[in-house]
């Protein structure tokens, strides 16, 4: 694949994997399962609830130029998804939205629910990744 092929299809599967995460975050908010889990994370669907997710996915999309694990997309996408995960747990909640490091103000399943949100977000782009390169 040409460099400038393997960029855009990078930064696609980060977006996909933005609009993924993002339908996750509202759906299991919307419904109710973040509040029985005792995670005060209840985004409203918009705009900018989606671009955020979209364009910030697609920047992380870029790790997959790295060339670990490209034989099991769900391990690459977990490994991958562990990156946004620590920076909104590290550095987004705790200095940026005041919730407690880990954004434990927010719940102590925070941390739990940011590894699946990125998991899913991880899988999501290392799937496109991969039908993207065949």
């Amino acid at each position: 694949m040409n460099k400038v092929k393997a960029v855009s299809v990078w930064f696609s599967a980060g977006t996909l994997g933005g609009i993924t995460n993002a339908v996750f975050v509202w759906g299991t908010g919307a419904c109710g399962v973040n509040a029985l889990l005792g995670i005060q994370i209840t985004p409203q669907w918009s705009p900018a609830f989606l671009y955020q997710r979209m364009v910030w996915g697609g920047i992380w999309g870029f790790m997959f130029a790295l060339p670990y694990l490209k034989k099991s997309i769900w391990r690459r996408g977990f490994l991958f998804g562990l990156a946004p995960t620590l920076a909104v747990l590290t550095v987004v909640l705790p200095f940026q939205l005041n919730k407690g490091m880990f954004g434990l103000g927010l719940g102590s399943l925070v941390p739990v629910f940011a590894v699946m949100a990125n998991a899913i977000w991880g899988i999501t782009a290392a799937w496109w990744v991969e039908k993207a390169e065949k």
